[in-house]
């Protein structure tokens, strides 16, 4: 199983297991929050809960046939006998499905793997409530009310430019009140509630380009940036984590017959040119006219980027274009594609990368490609409020 980041709470599939009479009324309790539960019951009890699974005991060879098909496995069953059957069957916390029991009475609910990239601390808080039970949470960074490193950011779909680059020595910075310096340049600034401060140990910077004199002093650094740190500032990204903001809109024109690789190509191109991560291009821009042009459908799919266009009205009406084209409003009516249409569709006054026109050798076509990055609210660290 290959979690994704961005998967969705209502997609997400729990398996629940049940071996005794009190579990059984528990199941039934747990299902009404959640009915797209898959109930598993022995088969003593299986004929008492309508629409359950049969679970032949011991079960440890079944649960190892499905082991990967769901995302959550929930157990009324007790901590030790669950460790024993899931612990040849763990992998890795990035891909390894969270597991939680809960005890034969239903008064505590205790998350055992993938607290936190699983999601199994948010479904013990969330079961908890459901059954009036206590949540025990070990987790240190959520025991802690601290910066969840590993997975800062997932609601926002931010990515971990790399995620087995310094995360968890940065947690352990974290956890362990040692000084640490965030750094955001860019994205969404409720990364962390937007009534709470930060860490006490946490500092906050908003500007990649001007460090503080103080850069030197901090153990760790949590940079959020959709510019190439590891290449722009090497000696940052040796004690760095860094996360990838949704916050770069590409706006793209082609010839007729351009293919989604000859596009990806182009633009990658631009954005290694640019110090730019394509983990940060949130989506697509472009005129009307262009919809129906398979490369771009392609492309937009393929990397899962959302296609905006515009009509050649609006686009010629945008402000803050830099390179107008009179042969484009001669063929489409607009005097600009890629630049109009990036500025449109991220909200931006000015382009971060303006115009730029590549050929493709192979096929003789052109494309043209326009960059914004969303506004950036940046965040006052020290007061818990925002200034534009």
């Amino acid at each position: 199983m290959n979690r994704s980041s961005e998967q969705s709470r209502e997609s997400l599939r729990t398996a629940l297991y049940v071996i005794t009479k009190h579990g059984l009324t528990t199941a039934k309790r747990l299902v009404k929050h959640q009915p797209s539960i898959d109930v598993f019951v022995s088969k003593k009890f299986c004929h008492e809960f309508e629409g359950a699974k049969p679970l032949a005991l011991p079960f440890k060879g079944q649960l190892a046939e499905q082991f990967g098909q769901y995302d959550t496995h929930l157990f009324i069953i007790s901590v030790g006998a669950v460790v024993r059957m899931i612990a040849p069957l763990i992998v890795d916390k990035k891909t390894d499905p969270a597991v939680l029991c809960i005890d034969d009475k239903a008064q505590w609910v205790i998350p055992i793997l993938s607290g936190h990239v699983g999601r199994a601390n948010e479904f013990t808080r969330r079961i908890a409530d459901a059954l009036d039970a206590q949540a025990v949470i070990t987790t240190a960074s959520d025991v802690q009310n601290t910066i969840p490193v590993d997975i800062l950011g997932r609601e926002l779909s931010w990515q971990l430019a790399d995620a087995n680059h310094n995360v968890t020595r940065n947690s352990a910075a974290v956890v362990n009140e040692q000084s640490v310096l965030f750094i955001q340049d860019c994205g969404e600034p409720d990364f962390w509630p937007t009534n709470r401060r930060l860490p006490k140990n946490i500092d906050y910077w908003t500007e990649l380009q001007t460090l503080p004199d103080t850069i030197e002093q901090y153990e760790a650094y949590l940079i959020a940036s959709d510019l190439d740190v590891a290449t722009l500032w090497p000696s940052l990204y040796e004690k760095a984590v860094v996360y990838r903001p949704k916050t770069l809109v590409v706006g793209i024109g082609c010839d007729r017959g351009a293919s989604s690789a000859m596009l990806l190509k182009g633009l990658t191109k631009i954005l290694q040119e640019q110090h730019l991560s394509p983990q940060s291009i949130e989506s697509l821009a472009t005129i009307d006219k262009k919809l129906d042009e398979i490369g771009l459908q392609e492309l937009s799919q393929q990397q899962s980027w959302p296609l905006h266009a515009y009509t050649a009205s609006v686009l010629d009406q945008t402000e803050g274009i830099l390179n107008p084209s009179p042969v484009a409003k001669r063929y489409v009516g607009t005097c600009s594609v890629a630049e109009a249409a990036a500025l449109q569709a991220s909200g931006a006054s000015d382009l971060l990368v303006s115009k730029r026109k590549i050929k493709d050798p192979e096929s003789g076509l052109n494309m043209t490609v326009a960059i914004c990055r969303k506004p950036f609210a940046k965040r006052d660290a020290s007061l818990g409020e925002f200034t534009s």
